[in-house]
């Protein structure tokens, strides 16, 4: 049999895809979170096509106020006046200097992103100008508003702040305290710490009912333990969080002899707290599949202390060594004490 897909790949993201949605429509209620979701090339063909298409609807209303009121007609000038014709002094257009709609164009990406006019102005001949001034100018604002914030939130995501928030590529069980435990190793490789931290665990395996039903990614959480008691901790350096293998374990009767590749066990492990530099919640996950969980090993120390300060091995991060340990499960290992 093959090995088992991942339902979270060891960088933390979900192997899980989407099929068959047929209210599309629901993803266009939450705009923001869809631009924000989008890949950049698409959010940037996004908005690009907004400020264009902007442009060339706004420069197609320019050269109607400028067709309507007679801008574009060289003999119409010349007639409002007769008196003047040759010099064309009585004829105030709407807007100066728009000839054809390549310059209605121009004038409408200059009214968009500037507020310096060169050669094209608006005039108070036409009111009608005025307001599409207005209005464009709004339009404008709310673009480049929509696309600031989208920028500011895809570039400080909380998943970026994940990177550097570290598992050991292998998970161990061994004795510690005379009874098994499920431990494995998390560190921060930043100075910036992680606030209010917590950390919990699920097992997610293909289960079935007594009634018959059958569950293919059931989660069920199991309770961690570390250092200072409780899912709190304090990340300031490398801990081995562990969980300890009793009658309400999930691994309860776990052996040497379940784990490999063909065993449905897959072991999810999730990190949250609040980011101190920018106040952001962030997330980092990871998973061990039951070949990836080593029996009868434990973390070397990484932390020393070094000149009167605490020094930590990240080379050794993920080293392990051997350690006597029965091979039974913890189940075995509580009813019969001898083993040890």
């Amino acid at each position: 049999r093959e090995r088992r897909a991942r339902f979270v790949g060891k960088n933390g993201a979900c192997n899980v895809a989407h099929k068959n949605i047929r209210e599309q429509g629901r993803f266009l209620q939450d705009v923001f979170t869809t631009l924000v979701d989008l890949k950049w090339p698409h959010t940037l063909l996004i908005f690009t096509m907004s400020f264009l298409c902007s442009w060339l609807l706004f420069g197609m209303v320019w050269w109607l106020i400028a067709f309507a009121h007679g801008d574009l007609d060289h003999s119409t000038r010349l007639q409002r006046d007769p008196a003047e014709g040759a010099a064309g002094a009585a004829f105030v257009p709407c807007v100066t200097s728009i000839h054809s709609f390549t310059s209605a164009f121009l004038f409408s990406i200059e009214v968009q992103v500037t507020i310096g006019f060169g050669g094209r102005m608006v005039t108070e001949e036409c009111p009608a100008a005025i307001l599409v001034l207005i209005v464009q100018n709004i339009v404008g604002l709310v673009i480049n508003a929509i696309m600031l914030g989208c920028i500011f939130m895809k570039t400080s995501q909380a998943h970026r702040r994940a990177e550097t928030l570290i598992f050991s590529k292998h998970a161990v069980i061994a004795l510690r305290e005379g009874r098994l435990c499920f431990m494995l190793r998390v560190g921060d490789l930043r100075k910036s710490m992680i606030i209010s931290a917590t950390i919990r665990m699920q097992v997610v395996k293909k289960t079935a009912s007594l009634e018959g039903e059958v569950v293919p990614l059931n989660q069920i959480d199991i309770q961690m333990e570390n250092p200072v008691g409780g899912n709190s901790i304090f990340l300031v350096s490398p801990l081995i969080i562990y969980h300890v293998i009793d009658k309400n374990s999930p691994l309860y009767d776990i052996s040497p002899m379940n784990l490999h590749h063909h065993e449905d066990l897959e072991i999810i492990v999730i990190l949250e707290g609040v980011v101190e530099t920018t106040g952001i919640t962030t997330q980092a996950r990871t998973s061990y599949l039951a070949d990836e969980i080593l029996w009868g090993q434990r973390f070397v120390p990484i932390v020393a202390e070094e000149d009167g300060r605490y020094s930590v091995d990240y080379s050794k991060f993920g080293n392990t060594v051997k350690v006597p340990t029965p091979s039974c499960t913890a189940r075995q290992l509580e009813e019969d004490r001898s083993i040890m």
